[in-house]
């Protein structure tokens, strides 16, 4: 069976986007959750089933194979579902998909840094820099022109895949801290946010017992 280990539902943004390849492949995995930065963390992330990812979390493991990476893992998944359940078939739709894919995996830096992940609290009248704010319109402007193009109510038309995988912690910040969208976008976030399997990661989550201050706001 198929081995997910991850971080902590509350904060760990990678760990989401593994989780739910894993429930969008539809195989039978079992989960290990390691609390970040909690404990014997520095050594237990040099163990060899988490130090085959430098020590970051989520790692996939399939047997002796492991993928981490969220696109590593969605890769992997994306074989052992014989390219059927994350990315869509029309060859434009896919190129376009895949490419947002991989700007979500390689950017938006100054958005990760002002608005880590807490889905257990809501925040409002939260300023944002210039930069931050350059990362949500070119969101936004993502969000508007995939559903416009393939008519949503997923990125890539009418079935949850890949991109959606890779924004749905972005979609929980925005709700996090009440960031504002266009009328597309936002109806999207909500999408996402109601979906069951964020709504099934989101209860879980509020049964963490622990709390990572630098993830906090007073």
């Amino acid at each position: 069976m198929l081995k997910l280990i991850l971080g902590n539902r509350t904060y760990s943004s990678w760990s989401l986007r593994g989780w739910l390849a894993c429930k969008q492949a539809g195989l039978p995995f079992e989960e290990q959750l390691i609390p970040l930065r909690e404990g014997d963390w520095q050594a237990r992330k040099r163990q060899p089933d988490i130090a085959v990812s430098r020590g970051t979390l989520p790692v996939l493991w399939d047997g002796d194979t492991a993928a981490w990476n969220a696109l590593g893992i969605i890769d992997y998944l994306d074989q052992l579902t014989d390219g059927t359940r994350f990315w869509p078939q029309d060859r434009a739709a896919r190129a376009f998909i895949q490419s947002v894919a991989v700007e979500m995996q390689s950017g938006y830096m100054p958005l990760r840094q002002a608005l880590p992940m807490n889905v257990r609290r809501h925040y409002r009248d939260v300023q944002l820099p210039d930069d931050v704010l350059a990362d949500v319109a070119r969101i936004d402007s993502l969000w508007s022109e995939a559903l416009e193009r393939f008519g949503g109510p997923w990125l890539a038309g009418a079935e949850f895949g890949a991109a959606d995988i890779m924004f749905a912690p972005v979609a929980s910040r925005f709700s996090t801290y009440g960031v504002t969208l266009s009328d597309a976008a936002r109806r999207y976030r909500v999408a996402v946010m109601a979906h069951p399997w964020m709504v099934e990661w989101i209860t879980a989550a509020a049964e963490e017992p622990w709390v990572l201050a630098h993830n906090e706001r007073d």
